[in-house]
């Protein structure tokens, strides 16, 4: 099932939760890879949740993995749980057991947002301040700011969703979805622990040239059908995340339920 490329979204189903993860793995690698062929490095906003994560594992074990020279490879995050360093919860965590402590990457190229316990303390907007501030330095260094958002125009950033709409950790009705200036909020009161969580915005995001939205099952289905039909993002956030040059979902069967057939 697929929509008209440009401005349309691509919506791509696979057969499940396993294959999806695999198949959008194979499909990192080729996109990084063509980006370092190009320009010589490429970047990539990462996301958690159980779907994120396994495409990190796949493209750990991937044969093609040395495909993408890591050393080139600049890393960010979509969102990060606002706990202490060592917390399991956190996306930075998970994506180093995962992938990032088993390649051979730069580590000054890689931009994880603070955890409770480092510089900023238990100061989730001071910590969200830091990482505006490093995108936009990076987007600096790199000439690549998009007019007033200043961030780096990130070559695929990766997002999931929630049942509700939610995606990064922008979720429904609140302030993170109605800002329009900052690139990086401090999330409270989150209605899914941990209830404190850094954020990137709905403008930032919207400065990738790609963005992946990436989701299995039926708990999802009516928020990816409300989102493709057009929702407002406002009530439902994750229909706001679109890529300057693309916008693809990649699905799997039990999420498309619901998705209304195109011509």
């Amino acid at each position: 099932m697929s929509t008209p490329s440009g401005t349309e979204p691509t919506v791509v189903v696979h057969p499940d939760a396993d294959v999806l993860a695999a198949a959008v793995a194979a499909r990192l690698l080729s996109s990084l890879a063509d980006a370092q062929a190009r320009k010589g490095h490429a970047s990539v906003v990462l996301t958690g949740g159980g779907t994120g994560i396994a495409v990190l594992e796949h493209l750990r074990h991937s044969p093609a993995r040395d495909a993408v020279d890591w050393s080139r490879l600049d890393v960010y995050w979509g969102d990060e749980r606002f706990v202490p360093a060592a917390d399991d919860d956190r996306n930075e965590k998970q994506a180093r057991a995962a992938l990032l402590d088993h390649v051979p990457i730069d580590e000054s190229r890689v931009h994880p947002m603070a955890a409770s316990d480092a510089a900023f303390g238990d100061d989730p907007d001071a910590a969200a301040s830091a990482y505006a501030d490093v995108l936009a330095a990076s987007a600096r260094s790199a000439s690549t700011a998009t007019g007033a958002v200043r961030v780096p125009s990130f070559d695929v950033l990766l997002l999931g969703l929630g049942g509700e709409g939610h995606t990064a950790s922008i979720f429904p009705a609140s302030p993170a979805v109605r800002e329009n200036t900052a690139t990086v909020v401090a999330v409270r009161d989150c209605p899914k622990p941990p209830p404190t969580r850094l954020s990137l915005t709905l403008p930032a995001i919207r400065a990738a040239e790609e963005v992946w939205l990436l989701t299995a099952g039926e708990a999802k289905a009516d928020a990816v059908a409300l989102a493709l039909a057009g929702a407002d993002e406002v009530s439902l956030p994750v229909a706001g995340a679109k890529g300057k040059r693309r916008t693809v979902w990649l699905i799997d069967r039990a999420a498309a339920a619901k998705v209304q057939p195109t011509r």
